[in-house]
């Protein structure tokens, strides 16, 4: 199976309004992008917080889209909006907020990685033998491996969502199992960061999450060594 090329004219057009639309925030308010890498940099949860809760009424769309938008760049580690989203929403809306933000912005990521660079890399897996055989298995087992990956917390997003893009993974194979594998990790990475800053009051919750996270953690990896996987042997 080959990937439809994206014509070179709707390439174009798609960059240019990705930067007018960084331009037109950009003049709406010049220190949007200087405060919140900023504040994402620093990763303190209580300036986060404070500066999500700033938004009023908005902060509910505005948190949804600043967690799609982290997701689609792949850094920083979005752990630091999950976690001051169930401060701000409660535990559970907190985290329903940010599981389905991190999945639309996975999504997105996807689109337009292996829109971009769709070319590039078929003509690099076309040069490696390896990369050829990874390339057709992920296109028949693209969804289990892609479930498998979302599911272990602080795997880095970015790089799945690189992986997915240059693979033979069909765009709904990687959106149902990213959904379905964002779940469990997204909310033991916000209740372990939320319980971790409130140990005093949550120290059981906190003891059993992490337990429970390693156990995932385990099992996962103790499936992957005992399946089957393509080799790059010829």
């Amino acid at each position: 199976m080959k990937w439809n090329l994206p014509v070179p004219g709707i390439k174009s057009a798609l960059l240019l309004l990705l930067l007018l639309l960084c331009g037109i925030t950009y003049i709406l308010n010049p220190d949007f992008f200087a405060l919140l890498w900023q504040i994402l940099r620093h990763g303190d949860i209580q300036e986060t917080v404070l500066y999500i809760k700033s938004f009023g009424s908005w902060a509910v769309l505005f948190s949804f889209i600043l967690v799609v938008l982290v997701n689609m760049i792949g850094f920083p580690p979005t752990i630091i909006l999950s976690v001051a989203n169930t401060f701000i929403f409660g535990m559970v809306p907190g985290i329903i907020l940010s599981w389905l933000a991190e999945t639309v912005g996975v999504m997105l990521s996807f689109v337009l990685l292996r829109f971009f660079f769709s070319e590039q890399a078929q003509r690099i897996i076309a040069k490696h033998t390896t990369l050829q055989k990874m390339n057709s298995f992920s296109e028949h087992n693209g969804f289990q491996g892609m479930l498998i990956a979302r599911m272990i917390p602080y795997f880095p997003s970015g790089l799945l969502n690189a992986l997915g893009a240059v693979s033979q993974i069909s765009l709904i194979d990687y959106s149902v199992s990213s959904l379905i594998g964002k779940l469990p990790s997204t909310a033991l990475e916000a209740m372990i960061g939320h319980d971790a800053m409130m140990a005093g009051e949550h120290l059981h919750r906190l003891i059993f999450v992490i337990l429970l996270t390693l156990a995932v953690i385990g099992a996962i990896h103790y499936y992957r060594r005992t399946k089957k996987y393509p080799s790059g042997k010829t």
